[in-house]
């Protein structure tokens, strides 16, 4: 069962395109400072695991708009967040379910986005929006209570020509200490045997990635990523694993400049932001993707083994197989562009897929990565 909820009308604006539709979760708010309204536009195609995406820091500065039709069905709860905040800037949805039926809910998704101080629109054609979306790419977009359409040459001179591209987006997420990765007890991390002592790289992590990873004997230290390659080096890690993120892979110089010095040193384990820093640390290029991988179900061709898996992305760029150098060598292929989807280079103990093996939402086909690791280190 659906209700609407709030009954304030609001727009999403992208380009000239204005779908209409009600407004729900934080209240709008017109200081252009305000974290929610506005940012750039991606469509995820997940059929569920809403929380996790909305918490995961990779969608930093991204509105995100949910293909499947009903979205709210599961509410929420504090055991499925993938960090401490929602990251995406909104939320667009085309049927919000406001009764959530779901054992492990302890509120309603438009709860949580005002407890987030995030803003959604519902109601909208998000069929019709996506197929915009994958006709015009990636674009900035704002959500508008509709009484505003009024002052909309005014709110697209002050929002819609921001260029995300230009902005450091790891920085904004990135931890400013380093930590030890502490789980909690719903996480059920249990592990008995000899532990590996673990650099982390954040760049946006995954708490779900963090958890895989303790729970195959990783005593986790996380550090922020422009840690200095010395300093990690002087922890004395068995292994260091490269983090997902957000933004442009271009801008984090510093992050290639420290695998570069740690290539070789260390056995490297990188997954989606950590697979690109990986590839322009080998010297290969990235380029960025008209609308980007988004979602739970997205078929990934393992080269070596010859099988196919289905997986969890969210990313915008890739890594240009073309321009890789002949130490590394392609390993996953994505089936419906062909963009590189793993590379390895085995001299220097080094390997990285631009998925999420965590799958978190998602399937877990990729969850020997892990195992892969592990192997290594040993």
């Amino acid at each position: 069962m659906s209700k609407q909820g709030s009954s304030q009308a609001g727009i999403l604006v992208i380009g000239d395109e204005i779908y209409r539709g009600t407004l729900f979760g934080a209240e709008w708010s017109a200081d252009a400072s305000d974290r929610s309204a506005f940012g750039e536009v991606v469509f995820n195609t997940s059929m569920t695991g809403y929380q996790e995406v909305l918490t995961d820091p990779s969608y930093a500065g991204q509105m995100v708009v949910f293909t499947a039709a009903h979205i709210g069905n599961t509410g929420a709860n504090q055991e499925d967040l993938e960090s401490t905040k929602v990251y995406a800037r909104g939320v667009v949805i085309g049927q919000y379910v406001d009764h959530p039926s779901n054992f492990r809910s302890k509120q309603s998704l438009d709860q949580f986005l005002k407890d987030n101080k995030t803003v959604g629109i519902h109601g909208v054609d998000t069929r019709a929006l996506t197929l915009e979306l994958r006709k015009q790419g990636v674009v900035p977009g704002m959500i508008l209570p509709a009484r505003e359409e009024k002052n909309l040459a005014e709110w697209k001179k002050k929002w819609l020509g921001i260029d995300y591209g230009s902005i450091d987006w790891i920085k904004n997420v990135t931890t400013k200490e380093p930590y030890r990765f502490q789980p909690k007890p719903f996480e059920k991390v249990e592990f008995n045997g000899k532990k590996h002592n673990v650099v982390v790289y954040d760049y946006g992590v995954k708490r779900q990635l963090l958890v895989d990873l303790a729970k195959r004997g990783c005593d986790l230290t996380v550090v922020p990523a422009d840690y200095p390659a010395d300093k990690v080096l002087a922890l004395n890690p068995e292994g260091i694993f490269l983090s997902n993120g957000p933004g442009d892979p271009k801008l984090a110089t510093y992050a290639v400049s420290s695998v570069k010095t740690l290539l070789g040193k260390k056995p490297i384990f990188g997954v989606c932001m950590g697979h690109q820093v990986l590839g322009m640390a080998m010297g290969a290029k990235t380029y960025k993707l008209k609308f980007g991988h988004r979602g739970g179900n997205q078929p990934v061709k393992n080269i070596t083994q010859g099988s196919v898996e289905i997986s969890s992305h969210n990313h915008g760029y890739a890594v240009d197989v073309e321009t890789l150098p002949s130490t590394a060598k392609l390993t996953h292929q994505n089936l419906n562009d062909e963009c590189c989807e793993g590379l390895s280079v085995p001299s220097m103990n080094a390997f990285s897929v631009q998925y999420h093996p965590e799958s978190s939402p998602g399937p877990h086909d990729s969850s020997y990565l892990f195992d892969q690791f592990i192997q290594m280190m040993k």
